[in-house]
């Protein structure tokens, strides 16, 4: 999958944000999106804060797979020093919960003398701004449907002895995974001048094609039987969720653009139904497949640098 500026200035300084405030952070929050929670997930947040306790927070689970996210709380729970729940950031009492298990992670903070610090982080539009003003009761935070709305370190004091420091969302310089680079897209983590909208849609209806294709048959009404669903390929699904829908050009053409928009709509906007994109034992494999990649890439790169090196004439 091919992004443009994945990794732009303002993530930089975020990143930057982040290497600074660690220093004197006593818990980090990440919130996830309980629909990706592996793709969600940011592998260059935890080298930042690594040692610290955490708390994976996987947002969104109304609109998730309740099985999967049950199975994503026990994948991350038998993580060391990491606690993992489950909410809906607009939810008043689960929110204020918040504040007690980041108390429970560093036991040892607390009072005018050493107050509660904590890192809230996580990548573009997963809610983590809502999820703040729902614990002030107040807003405190920009939040809105799209990536990106966060632009600056916010400090919030959420009690007398607990500090909230709010961080931009931040994606990562190359993403290895790439179903995860379609399921962030998919869920609208990624500015859309940054991806193919028809090649995310596909790999979207792949995935619902396999674990979801009774959630396809009841929104877009196709008439095809589960069975029939499953083994269409996947433009052949597309173009007939655009017949159905209207899309339909002069000569007969379907305008798949305009399905694959319709798609990617339907799913974030989760009329689609309680859906998630992977679950533990997938995003494991496939992130053992990126492993290898990554390592042949580099030898690659090594045996080019040696290569070059022995080249070179004496100066």
């Amino acid at each position: 999958m091919q992004m443009i500026q994945w990794f732009p200035g303002h993530m930089h300084l975020t990143r930057k944000l982040i290497e600074e405030r660690v220093k004197d952070i006593d818990v980090v929050i990440e919130v996830l999106d309980a629909r990706i929670p592996g793709s969600s997930f940011n592998p260059l947040l935890q080298e930042l804060t690594g040692h610290k306790p955490r708390m994976k927070l996987l947002n969104k689970q109304d609109v998730a797979d309740p099985v999967q996210t049950q199975a994503w709380l026990d994948w991350y729970n038998a993580q060391p020093e990491t606690r993992a729940i489950a909410m809906d950031a607009e939810e008043v009492a689960p929110a204020r919960r918040l504040v007690e298990t980041c108390r429970q992670l560093a036991p040892n903070r607390g009072g005018m003398a050493k107050p509660m610090r904590v890192l809230i982080c996580g990548v573009p539009n997963v809610g983590k701004s809502t999820l703040i003003n729902t614990m002030t009761g107040k807003k405190q935070a920009k939040a809105a449907d799209e990536a990106g709305v966060t632009k600056d370190e916010q400090r919030i004091v959420l009690d007398h002895d607990f500090y909230l420091w709010d961080t931009p969302g931040m994606l990562w310089p190359r993403i290895s995974i790439a179903q995860s680079g379609f399921n962030l897209a998919a869920s609208g983590s990624v500015g859309r001048n940054a991806y193919d909208e028809e090649l995310v849609a596909l790999e979207l209806l792949l995935y619902l094609q396999k674990h979801y294709p009774q959630n396809l048959e009841d929104r877009f009404k196709l008439g095809l039987g589960v069975d029939q669903i499953q083994t269409l390929h996947d433009d052949e699904l597309l173009e007939a969720i655009g017949r159905k829908r209207g899309c339909v050009m002069s000569g007969g053409r379907v305008n798949l653009q305009k399905a694959a928009e319709i798609v990617i709509t339907d799913y974030r906007t989760h009329v689609l139904g309680r859906i998630t994109l992977e679950t533990p034992a997938e995003f494991e494999q496939w992130a053992a497949v990126a492993a290898v990649a990554d390592a042949e890439r580099q030898a690659k790169k090594d045996a080019l640098a040696q290569s070059r090196k022995k080249g070179r004439k004496p100066r």
